[in-house]
């Protein structure tokens, strides 16, 4: 088993996104992690969840230490993480033959296959990636360039973990409402407070937002600081790990509450833009959330077909049986679907940092659709991934419980789902968004108007008209009726352009067969039309699709016939 070749999606859209040059360094290494998913990660995953790090306040001399302690599962898990194939380091600097940083398709087709195996640790594993981007984003190169180098370095001795303090009690939607207090010491800050969900809270660089004097009661009142866990004297930052969170997935990852109590800190970039500074931060780890819930899904579809080929009842295995092939088909097309996105997020993101000023635009509501939609879709994949698997898929001893419970968090982290479509309706009024994503999308249905996806093309094209007319209603509508209404007008978005990117990409693989086409029609006749009163035409090849193999031409365009 190989989690990278198995995969029918994967190779294809690495083969078209990535440069012939990139593609020659990045393939080896999905190949190899590939199967370290299936013989190894995968195992210690499912050990580490079993056996949840552990809080230690005191050493036996009664000093004070706050050590966390990890099974060794977990600590294997991090040396693959951040040190063998360096997943925090792929967009700062040259690894695995890369003498230049690599895409950031490098890094989100690594992870992809390394959360199949392991969820929590990724939390960690992108907030040192998104850390190290907002310092050297923001932050004064001298001051933090030691900070950067630690956060990118896949070296045991030098590598540090990043992490971001913002949750309060009464704080955690609400920046403005911020209570921990920043007060100037000398060059320094001295910050107070607490801070009730830290996730990876013995990082060693940690982000937070903290009141300063004089600022409003506003988000512009909270400024962005810096936190070490080790003073440059070498001595221990004056702040406590109070207990560690018990949850209902993530076990291998801590996450825990803080008290700051005069903690030494260092401003990052402007005092009153630290909430738009750390919104870099959270928006970088919002698209790995999407990313994570996709390799989720991903892994269930996984699971889902082993089960169904080996299971036999009534004398045939469960994959022969109608209701349950129409059961896995949805399944196997939302996680296509939802790897499609994160591609196409992916390389726009790269775009938007190379300069391209509509790509920023685009990638600025893409992060929150994507997180939207791919979040709250994997929890129902992942649920029926386990009802798939019987009274087995509800047992500890098989992955499907651990996916399903995971899978709930990915809409929590960064900004349950509410807030990120409130964001989605955010970025319309600001620039029209909506119209900036239909606008790319109603261009790449154009250029397929004269080919086999033409069928669905049309279809796109009109509902895309339909949805713009929605949107423009939205904003010149009462404000609470489109807050009340932006959510599902969240997910008729990503179902779009998902299915536009999935049309995009079957004609690019069309000169190797029509398996794709098929899934491009097919999400759009199941999961966008909804189609409950006949049979999907995919059913007959549901074997083809789940495996990567040829699909006739006419069997992909009978779908709308």
């Amino acid at each position: 088993m190989n989690f990278a070749s198995s995969d029918p999606a994967l190779m294809p859209l690495v083969e078209r996104y990535l440069a012939r040059e990139d593609r020659n360094l990045l393939v080896p290494v999905l190949t190899e992690l590939g199967a370290d998913v299936a013989n190894r990660l995968s195992a210690l995953a499912d050990t580490a969840d079993k056996n949840k790090p552990t809080l230690e306040h005191f050493d036996r001399d009664g000093k004070r230490v706050d050590r966390i302690s990890y099974h060794p599962s977990y600590v294997e898990l991090s040396k693959a993480a951040y040190e063998q194939y360096g997943l925090s380091a792929l967009s700062h600097r040259g690894l695995h033959g890369w003498t230049e940083t690599p895409p950031h398709l490098a890094k989100y087709a690594l992870s992809y296959l390394f959360v199949q195996a392991e969820f929590g640790l990724a939390c960690p594993v992108s907030m040192t990636d998104a850390a190290a981007r907002t310092l050297r984003k923001f932050g004064d190169p001298e001051l933090f360039g030691p900070y950067i180098d630690g956060l990118t370095s896949t070296e045991p001795e030098s590598r540090f973990t990043g992490a971001m303090f913002m949750t309060e009690t009464q704080a955690g939607t609400d920046i403005a409402m911020t209570e921990t207090q920043a007060v100037p010491d000398g060059g320094a800050w001295r910050l107070s407070g607490k801070k009730w969900f830290t996730s990876n809270p013995d990082a060693d660089v940690v982000l937070t937002l903290a009141k300063y004097p004089g600022g409003p009661d506003t988000t512009r009142g909270v400024g962005l600081f810096m936190l070490p866990k080790v003073l440059p004297d070498g001595t221990r930052n004056s702040y406590v790990i109070d207990r560690l969170k018990d949850k209902m997935g993530t076990r291998s990852m801590p996450s825990g509450e803080i008290t700051l109590d005069g903690a030494y800190a260092l401003q990052v970039g402007e005092l009153d833009r630290g909430f738009k500074q750390m919104a870099e931060m959270i928006n970088t780890s919002r698209l790995s959330n999407a990313m994570r819930s996709a390799a989720l899904m991903r892994r269930a579809v996984v699971e889902s077909v082993d089960h169904a080929r080996r299971r036999v009842v009534f004398g045939k295995p469960l994959m022969q049986q109608p209701l349950m092939r129409n059961t896995i088909l949805p399944l196997a097309l939302e996680a296509e679907a939802a790897l499609g996105l994160i591609f196409h997020s992916g390389d726009t993101l790269q775009k938007a940092d190379g300069g391209d000023a509509n790509a920023k635009s685009l990638i600025r509501v893409l992060t929150p659709i994507a997180k939207h939609y791919i979040c709250k879709r994997a929890r129902w994949v992942t649920g029926e991934a386990m009802e798939i698997r019987g009274g087995n898929g509800y047992i500890e001893d098989w992955p499907n419980s651990r996916l399903l419970r995971d899978s709930h968090l990915g809409s929590i982290w960064e900004g349950s789902s509410n807030v990120i479509a409130l964001d989605v309706l955010r970025c319309m009024k600001q620039y029209g968004a909506h119209r900036v994503v239909a606008d790319s999308m109603l261009e790449k249905l154009s250029a397929l108007q004269a080919t086999d996806a033409a069928p669905g093309a049309q279809q796109l094209t009109e509902a895309w008209h339909l949805v713009l007319t929605r949107g423009d209603a939205l904003l010149s509508g009462a404000n609470q009726d489109a807050q009340a209404l932006i959510g599902h007008y969240t997910n008729t978005l990503a179902q779009l352009v998902m299915s536009t990117l999935l049309l995009e990409q079957a004609i690019h693989e069309s000169a190797n067969g029509y398996r794709k086409l098929m899934v491009a029609n097919s999400y759009l006749d199941v999961i966008v039309n909804g189609r409950t009163g006949a049979l999907p035409a995919a059913l007959q090849w549901l074997d083809e699709i789940v495996d990567g193999d040829s699909v006739p031409r006419e069997a992909a365009l009978s779908v709308f016939k």
